[in-house]
């Protein structure tokens, strides 16, 4: 591996989320040079969510396209391609689609998950899961096997795998990170075949898997003249989006951690070896090279607030929630029911600790509960062994509020850093990066840039740390969170 990374260079990074398809340009040294996104569409009826997976790739060309119409092509050294975790369809032996795509959070699986855990069962524990949920693949594909007349030949294709196949021109193989939720032994670096011909799975119809950083193919001269990226340029495996966000941080040092603030809360760290929990909460992807990312995603976050506080103004609602001095908490959850994260508990519900006086307490109670929430998760995983002693980030859309970002440096007691710029896109071109001989880890060190560090109060710190120790010992009282976890809680909070 080379330990330098050409200043002038360009490195492509591809997003597919939900709403739009992103594409960025950016220089060796992690300097934004261009970016543009495209919007998308999908349909949801119930529990089905569907997108047109043509759709991604008319997108994605277009987004590439105005992304490096200034650039001169001979810079262009690598594109990597992340996408929402569990996203799935079936293709023809060509690579056109034969059915809509099932997006990540479709939940018409759930007479199928029943049956994946169970023939599954010892698999999944091994690789620390336990069991898998609805929305995940491998029971999204049970149900599309069920519901499709399958052709010989046919093919099982992750969101980014249409992408890096019309970009290759052929079927590449897909990258384990996207193949984790399709039942991918991480351990063993190979589809579990027994379990998946027990389930009826035919033989053939999963791709090929290699980890992500891993070179797959180069651009065809069709896809280059479809998205302006050069003919020949290498393309990197990539990973799900809450990776590529990780990566974007710089959250690859063993104890690092990120910890995205969107809708819902998805911590992801790094670790030297595989974290295995016992609860099943916390399961890992397998980094480039020898690394492994633990990591959750919560049911609470940020969402509470679009719930609660349907049009209003938040920033001045921030304002006024700041000058208040409540301690009130709400479990924010942004359903009705249901927790993943840092507990599993189907029947969750939120509640409010304290009595919130009008709309600026109960703002400044959802805010405080988050806070409370996202200690929990660190709780938890220093309590299953994970190292947590790293950087911590913060980034997601709840980190541009900075009252809200001090409020959870000062209740987790520990500095925080919001990186100046860390997207999913750019976490993909400094992973396409790599492709220039670099490890990830130089590649991260030379392009994510740092930003604004902040510092815990401590005298702020010690009057939260009851409030929080509250809300903990009110989650057991429900009978959600192990009693073990909430002792380890009280600890950590004594030293």
């Amino acid at each position: 591996m080379s330990d330098a990374l050409s200043p002038d260079a360009v490195h492509l990074g591809l997003d597919l989320g939900t709403q739009s398809v992103r594409a960025v340009a950016v220089d060796g040294t992690g300097k934004p040079l261009a970016a543009a996104s495209r919007p998308l569409t999908g349909h949801r009826d119930g529990v089905r969510h569907e997108q047109d997976p043509e759709q991604w790739w008319s997108a994605a060309g277009a987004a590439c396209r105005e992304a490096l119409g200034g650039i001169d092509g001979g810079r262009v050294r690598g594109v990597a391609v992340d996408a929402t975790s569990g996203t799935i369809l079936l293709a023809d032996p060509s690579g056109t689609p034969l059915t809509p795509a099932l997006m990540y959070d479709d939940g018409r699986a759930a007479g199928h998950a029943d049956r994946v855990n169970t023939v599954g069962a010892a698999v999944w524990e091994r690789l620390g899961y336990r069991t898998m949920q609805p929305s995940w693949a491998l029971p999204k594909l049970l149900w599309l096997l069920q519901h499709t007349d399958v052709p010989p030949g046919a093919r099982l294709l992750h969101q980014a795998d249409l992408i890096t196949w019309r970009l290759a021109g052929q079927q590449p193989p897909a990258d384990a990170s996207h193949a984790l939720k399709t039942g991918y032994d991480l351990l063993a670096d190979r589809w579990p075949a027994e379990e998946l011909a027990a389930l009826g799975v035919p033989d053939g119809l999963l791709p090929e898997v290699v980890r992500p950083g891993t070179v797959i193919g180069t651009v065809c001269a069709r896809a280059a003249a479809v998205t302006g990226i050069p003919v020949g340029t290498p393309m990197v495996a990539g990973m799900t989006d809450g990776c590529a966000a990780q990566i974007g941080a710089g959250a690859l040092g063993p104890g690092a951690w990120n910890s995205v603030l969107g809708t819902t809360l998805v911590l992801k760290g790094a670790s030297p070896r595989p974290v295995h929990d016992p609860a099943g909460v916390v399961y890992c992807h397998r980094g480039p090279g020898g690394s492994w990312l633990p990591g959750g995603a919560s049911s609470s976050g940020a969402g509470v607030l679009t719930r609660r506080f349907p049009g209003a103004d938040l920033d001045a609602l921030t304002e006024a929630a700041a000058a208040t001095g409540s301690t009130a908490v709400v479990y924010p959850l942004v359903g009705e029911r249901g927790e993943r994260f840092p507990f599993r508990a189907p029947d969750a519900h939120p509640f409010v600790l304290g009595e919130p006086s009008g709309a600026a307490e109960e703002f400044h109670a959802c805010l405080l509960g988050v806070a409370c929430v996202e200690r929990l998760c660190l709780d938890h995983l220093d309590h299953i062994g994970a190292p947590v002693a790293g950087p911590l980030s913060l980034t997601g859309g709840g980190a541009r509020n900075r009252y809200w970002s001090r409020l959870r440096a000062d209740l987790l007691g520990r500095s925080v850093t919001l990186p100046e710029q860390a997207e999913s896109a750019v976490g993909m071109a400094v992973l396409a990066a790599t492709a220039s001989g670099v490890t990830l880890e130089r590649a991260a060190t030379a392009m994510v840039r740092g930003g604004v560090e902040l510092r815990p109060d401590p005298a702020r710190t010690a009057r939260l740390l009851p409030v929080y120790l509250g809300f903990v010992d009110e989650l057991v009282r429900r009978g959600w969170l192990e009693p073990e976890v909430a002792a380890h809680a009280h600890r950590k909070a004594d030293q």
